[in-house]
């Protein structure tokens, strides 16, 4: 029975570790794509050879190792079983550290049809003169992560990518004209300004609506904080005459309120602070020395005394 928890536990363990990283991989998109390339950019061998970008639209690394790139139409029969469907796909090998995808970032892949050159040069070519489909799969082979139909004869060195990286609803266009840039490895758009701060400067060139907006917030916050601290007070208060009310033992609310329980000043209590403050740090003055001062009894009249020349009444 113990064995068989334990085996229980393990199989939800792995369940929901594979389950994390489909949502992983599921967050990976091809990017961009150059077919036809002739002076664009090399690979580790100094080659011109077309390309494909993967894009981490998340914000979490994502290692895509195990997952599959592919060209072959076939792949989309259902009938297909997961090995016959990934016999006609690249595996993207694992144990390279190169594979793990930073937030936000691209990683590249050769379609040179050279797989012996290295993890990241796949197993098929692009044919510049047809329509190339491409499609990502996770790593069971069998779910579609992403796919594009890249068209046919695009112009040399020009790329097919997504205008904002990652981001389907932008839209794709052909890199490389119309000022648009092949960027291999790198964001399609550049983002060299805010749009947002931008369009505030030109609705508040004189920063009045940001200074009113900072004192509102700031106000705001006090505001907070002021009923925050008279919830906490009035609870505070209400705990103090509870305690009060029984030690006294008393339980009518008007019957406290017409004796005052609970509601003795703050100088009682400071007084009450004080000495037990003076009694544990035994607060006081060390004396060393004691002086007895006893008050001498003159037997004998000055000049100036008279008091002892008066008769004194006898003691009945």
């Amino acid at each position: 029975m113990y064995r068989k928890k334990i085996g229980i536990l393990i199989a939800a363990f792995i369940a929901i570790c594979g389950t994390a990283s489909a949502q992983s991989a599921s967050s990976l998109c091809i990017n961009e794509v150059l077919v036809s390339n002739q002076d664009n950019f090399q690979d580790d061998y100094g080659k011109h050879n077309a390309w494909i970008e993967i894009f981490n639209t998340s914000f979490a690394t994502v290692d895509i190792r195990n997952c599959y790139l592919t060209n072959d139409k076939r792949v989309l029969d259902k009938k297909l079983s997961a090995p016959e469907r990934a016999a006609m796909m690249y595996p993207i090998p694992k144990g390279d550290v190169l594979t793990r995808i930073a937030p936000r970032q691209h990683l590249l892949f050769w379609a040179d049809d050279e797989p012996k050159r290295g993890n990241f040069h796949l197993s098929f070519k692009l044919d510049p003169e047809k329509e190339n489909w491409i499609a990502l799969y996770d790593a069971n082979g069998t779910t579609l992560l992403d796919s594009i139909t890249v068209p046919a004869n695009l112009p040399i060195d020009c790329s097919y990518g997504l205008k904002e990286d990652g981001i389907k609803k932008s839209g794709w266009a052909i890199m490389g004209i119309d000022g648009r840039y092949v960027t291999p490895s790198t964001n399609n758009k550049t983002l060299d300004s805010n749009e947002k701060i931008d369009g505030f400067k030109l609705k508040d060139p004189f920063g009045v609506g940001m200074a009113i907006m900072a004192m509102l917030v700031v106000f705001c916050g006090l505001l907070l904080l002021f009923v925050s601290f008279k919830i906490i007070g009035g609870i505070g208060l209400n705990i103090v005459k509870k305690n009060a009310m029984r030690f006294h033992g008393i339980e009518d609310k008007q019957e406290a309120k017409e004796k005052a329980i609970g509601t003795e000043s703050g100088e009682v209590f400071a007084a009450i602070a004080m000495a037990l403050h003076e009694y544990q740090e035994n607060v006081h003055d060390i004396e060393d020395t004691i002086l007895t001062i006893n008050k001498v009894k003159r037997n004998y009249s000055p000049w100036n005394s008279k008091i002892y020349t008066l008769r004194q009444m006898p003691h009945k």
